[in-house]
């Protein structure tokens, strides 16, 4: 009997890490499953967009800029605090976010309240912006939406590199790096 109560906090362990991973897994699917859904809904990410320099989101401020970085993928675009950038297949150059809901929780936006500005490698004619459902103003590349992974955690890392084989980083050109 003794041994029996003995394994039970191993088996519950084993459960929490099981539920870890499964959730983790989710994640990347809940993703994809709502950017799969279509139209744009009402609701937005409540997840803001620039970084406070320490990996987490925060809100972004007037002039939020674009630059490149130098990551484990060569040269990429990253905001001002380095954290990594990146494109979604599911959007098409020059239109509208379809990131939204359950996506953008996973992938927050990068958001201004001003024009963006080019920093560092980046092309200031290449910057632009595009309206959110909920009126936020999302900063463009080369006419992509730019976005977050949510999973990254400090600046340089790629992390969202090529999940779902659907986002992908940008190079200073603004073109998807693939692989």
């Amino acid at each position: 009997m003794d041994q029996a109560r003995g394994t039970r906090p191993r088996l519950r362990t084993r459960h929490w890490a099981v539920a870890g991973v499964a959730l983790l897994a989710l994640s990347g699917c809940a993703a994809q499953a709502a950017s799969d859904a279509g139209a744009p809904s009402a609701s937005t990410a409540t997840t803001e967009s620039s970084s406070d320099g320490a990996g987490s989101p925060a809100e972004a401020g007037s002039g939020t800029a674009v630059q490149v970085g130098s990551t484990s993928l060569g040269d990429v675009l990253v905001d001002q605090a380095g954290m990594t950038l990146y494109m979604f297949d599911k959007d098409t150059q020059g239109g509208p976010s379809t990131c939204y809901d359950q996506c953008a929780s996973a992938w927050p936006p990068l958001l201004t309240d001003g024009a963006p500005a080019a920093g560092t490698g980046a092309d200031d004619g290449k910057l632009g912006t595009v309206e959110r459902t909920d009126g936020a103003t999302q900063v463009t590349y080369d006419g992509w939406p730019l976005y977050y992974w949510a999973q990254d955690a400090k600046p340089g890392d790629v992390n969202g590199q090529g999940v779902n084989d659907v986002w992908w980083v940008l190079d200073a050109d603004g073109t998807p790096i693939h692989g």
